[in-house]
């Protein structure tokens, strides 16, 4: 078969998206005065601003006479479930590697699950441009990190090549790094021979069986309704053909008709009449199918087995928005809208659980991490959402003789030499261990801790500070292990806006000295709103909308201007890691605030005191 099925795997930031803008380029997708923007597989609004993919996205392309289809997968740990079930269908992998930053965690989380699958990766060094570039000990780490996760002799013996993926070259050897003519027929070539062809559940696609293609991928289309992605395991499938979908224990899920078949050509989307063993297709039709069903003629009755996923480690709860300000910029406002919009999420995105509470008046949300679940309450809120959200907390398990278990993470940090002390320090209160320690070259060091990731909730901040903004952190979920004790984290208290109205300049100049401010004058504030942090412990009740007493009695300083230092903008992630369990962040298309779960401030007082009764 003239058919490859391979995925781009690597960790976030290490050129995947750039590298495939090339590979559509070199294959011809596009026309030669074609305008093309960079990144084009990342379509989505949030994708393009933050500059990390998301969602996986499927492309094809023509290399002579072999197609090649192509999934871009997203390099963030928080978004790993989606690299999960796109490898079920494909049938080869090409990892990237960044030249300088060597193999991270989410590198080794998705190499795990293709060698597990029986794939035989194609390493590429990407980057090997950059000025702190170390192509051929970042190829040993490579290797390394193979034989740790038990690679077969030959997973092993992959091939490999050196790539600047920006400018579009590839190859085999570090000698043709100054050939002018350099392009990426080395990394097609290499595709096209080592990948095989389409593998179906274990044995070579059969046209001529019964029609079979697991579901991998959902998504809801305004003009066809749901629409379904995989990988077709064996025989054909024709528009207008009669089908059934059926779940991982063989059960009937509903009987539907083929009415449209899409494959991706480059960046578009082409309708075909027909589709057979070993193509990736888009079916639309059904109406309750959904990831990890099985599609299949009626007269198959056995499932086609799914990839179990991870387990979600984090979550929190999204309330309805009841604040004073609710409803003035938002237009979905009711805990139907939102719990409809949750559970329409949680279909599609097979790595995220939502419950409702016993009174139907909140949700809880479990994800992966505060950025995979930060990037759901940011959809929303374009979407013209309003609601409010509690601070994340891990998901507990409990072992097998009953001991307590919770979501310990691998964390890599690369950090200047004079800042490895306050990280270790930090880290160690957090009760993370130190799991190895290396210098990185060029006055860093690299430092893996496994550490507790409700150890981990609103340290990013702290970190950047503590190393001047030169550090970085990455993450990535390792296993469940035992509950490692209390962990003290300090947070300096809030200042709580007593009064509802308009902030003014007299009152806030009045606040500085007090801590560091989070609104600006002018701006809408109510009674329990958080307006700025306190530069001690204990949280304050103030007056931010406070006006200067106008009097007939003119002196010296009577017009006198106030300057203020511009407020702390909080971002919809830092916000999410800032508060405590007895504050909100309300979420509007408009504004992000912070405020106290009751605003009421004498029910507060009552609660803060009956509390320490208690205690």
């Amino acid at each position: 078969m003239k058919i490859r099925n391979i995925a781009i795997i690597a960790h976030v930031d290490h050129g995947k998206t750039t590298l495939v803008d090339n590979m559509l380029k070199q294959a011809g997708t596009f026309r030669a005065n074609e305008k093309v923007e960079d990144r084009v597989m990342d379509s989505g609004d949030i994708e393009r601003e933050r500059g990390i993919t998301i969602s996986a996205k499927p492309t094809s392309i023509q290399w002579g006479e072999y197609k090649i289809n192509i999934v871009d997968t997203p390099g963030h740990a928080d978004f790993g479930g989606e690299v999960e079930r796109i490898l079920s269908m494909v049938d080869g992998v090409v990892l990237l590697v960044d030249s300088a930053e060597g193999p991270l965690p989410q590198t080794k989380f998705v190499l795990s699950k293709a060698l597990k699958l029986g794939l035989r990766p194609i390493v590429c060094i990407n980057k090997i441009d950059r000025g702190d570039a170390r192509p051929e000990e970042v190829l040993t780490e490579t290797f390394d990190l193979f034989d740790k996760l038990g690679a077969d002799d030959a997973q092993l013996d992959f091939p490999y090549l050196y790539a600047v993926g920006r400018d579009g070259w590839a190859v085999r050897d570090l000698k043709d790094i100054d050939n002018p003519n350099k392009d990426l027929k080395p990394l097609f070539q290499l595709i096209v021979d080592h990948v095989p062809a389409p593998d179906c559940n274990g044995t070579r696609c059969q046209i001529d069986a019964p029609f079979t293609m697991l579901a991998t991928t959902l998504e809801a289309d305004p003009y066809v309704g749901r629409i379904l992605t995989g990988k077709i395991e064996s025989g054909t499938v024709k528009v207008g053909q009669t089908v059934k979908a059926i779940n991982m224990a063989g059960e009937l899920i509903e009987t539907a008709k083929i009415t449209k078949i899409i494959e991706h050509a480059g960046v578009n989307k082409v309708s075909r009449d027909s589709a057979s063993a070993g193509d990736i297709v888009v079916l639309a039709g059904f109406t309750r199918a959904t990831v990890a069903d099985t599609l299949c003629d009626p007269s198959v009755t056995t499932p086609i087995p799914a990839i179990p996923i991870d387990p979600p480690t984090l979550t929190m709860t999204f309330f309805v928005n009841t604040s004073p300000l609710a409803g003035k910029s938002g237009k979905k406002l009711t805990s139907r809208m939102i719990g409809e919009r949750l559970f329409r999420e949680a279909e599609t995105n097979i790595a995220l659980r939502v419950t409702q509470s016993a009174n139907n008046e909140s949700f809880e949300v479990s994800g992966r991490g505060e950025l995979q679940l930060g990037i759901l309450i940011e959809t929303m809120r374009r979407e013209g959402f309003e609601l409010s959200v509690s601070r994340p907390r891990v998901i507990m398990h409990t072992g097998d003789n009953g001991e307590k278990l919770e979501p310990i993470e691998e964390v890599v940090i690369d950090v200047d030499d004079e800042f490895s002390g306050v990280v270790i320090e930090k880290m160690t209160k957090r009760k993370a261990t130190i799991t190895e320690m290396k210098p990185s070259g060029i006055g860093k060091t690299r430092i893996v801790f496994s550490a507790p990731s409700r150890g981990l909730i609103g340290y990013l901040s702290e970190f950047r500070t503590d190393t001047r903004g030169t550090g970085i952190m990455n993450r990535v979920f390792d296993k469940y292990d035992e509950y490692r004790g209390p962990i003290t984290q300090y947070r300096p208290g809030v200042l709580v806006s007593m009064e509802a109205g308009q902030t003014t300049t007299y009152a806030l100049h009045n606040l500085e000295p007090r801590g560091v401010l989070f609104v600006g004058p002018q701006v809408e504030v109510y009674s329990g709103m958080i307006v700025g942090e306190h530069s001690k412990e204990n949280d304050i009740e103030v007056n931010p909308v406070k006006g200067k007493q106008l009097t007939n009695v003119r002196s010296v300083t009577a017009d006198e201007k106030l300057f203020l230092a511009p407020p702390r903008k909080i971002s919809l992630e830092e916000a999410l890691s800032y508060i405590q369990d007895d504050e909100l962040v309300e979420v509007t298309p408009a504004t992000i605030r912070l405020r106290k779960k009751e605003l009421d401030s004498g029910k507060r007082k009552k609660a803060y005191r009956f509390a320490e009764t208690n205690d």
